[in-house]
This record gives structure tokens, sequence and C-alpha cells, in this order.
């Protein structure tokens, strides 16, 4: 709640139009992780999110893009062989740094693409697995 309403209620568009005032603002507020860096990326974040939504159309059309707008389901048997990163979150990383995202190395990316679905990782005996695992070809990664 404190974040929320330190960061415009995570409005983009107003986040955007943060300034050097607005910085210093939440640099004094308790209620956020007053930390210079990263409030300005979070600012660069809102600027770098509004240009990717406007050129795809939508924040999710372009995210989602990374993995051809499919959840890729992987077949691990143990938490041990979940990775922290792939070849996707390095592309994904590196595209987004491009675009002027700041904090998004290829193991934030990974634990994105696991929380907003774009990846299941789940292993093979959990109940949110899901389908049959005789189907899971030989390299472990379900298509």
């Amino acid at each position: 709640d404190s974040l929320r309403q330190a960061f415009s209620g995570f409005a983009p568009a107003a986040v955007a139009l943060y300034d050097e005032k607005d910085v210093e603002r939440l640099l004094a507020d308790p209620g956020v992780i007053r930390n210079r860096l990263k409030i300005r990326a979070i600012v660069a974040n809102a600027r770098a999110f509004l240009a990717a939504q406007a050129a795809y159309g939508s924040f999710s059309a372009y995210i989602w893009g990374f993995t051809g707008g499919v959840t890729l389901k992987n077949h691990w048997r143990d938490t041990a062989e979940v990775p922290a990163r792939t070849e996707i979150s390095d592309k994904m990383s590196r595209d987004l740094k491009k675009r002027g995202f700041k904090f998004t190395g290829s193991v934030v990316c990974y634990a994105f693409m696991q929380a907003v679905g774009m990846v299941n990782d789940h292993v093979a005996g959990c109940f949110l697995y899901g389908d049959d695992l005789a189907a899971a070809p030989p390299d472990g990664v379900l298509r």
C-alpha cells in the first residue's frame, strides 16, 4: 500500500512524468526502498513501458512475443533442475535493456516469466503441473 501510494497507484503514465523533485520526495518516504538508483530505474522503466506499449499495441503483446504467445511448459522432476535463467530470459533481458529498462537482468526476467505464467516450471509431481508426463520429450521441454 505504501508503494502504491508513493508511486501514483503504479500508473506508468504518471510515474513516467516524475522528475528529480519526485525522486527526492521518494527518497524521504519511509514506506519505500530509499535507493536513488532504484527510484530512478522505476521512472525509467515507466517510460520504457509506455514506449513498448506504443510500439506493440500493448506491453502484453511485446512481452509475450518472447514465448510466441504461449506458456512454455517444462518437465522437471525435481526443483533442483529448475533453472534461474534461460536463453529466452537472456534475450528478454537484452531487449528490455536496449529499450531503456533498468534492473532487468536475465534472472529477474525468468522469475517474471514464472510469476506471470509465461513458463510453467512446476515439477512433474506437483498438482499444478497438469498434463500427461508421458508426453514429455527427451530434452525435458514441452512446447
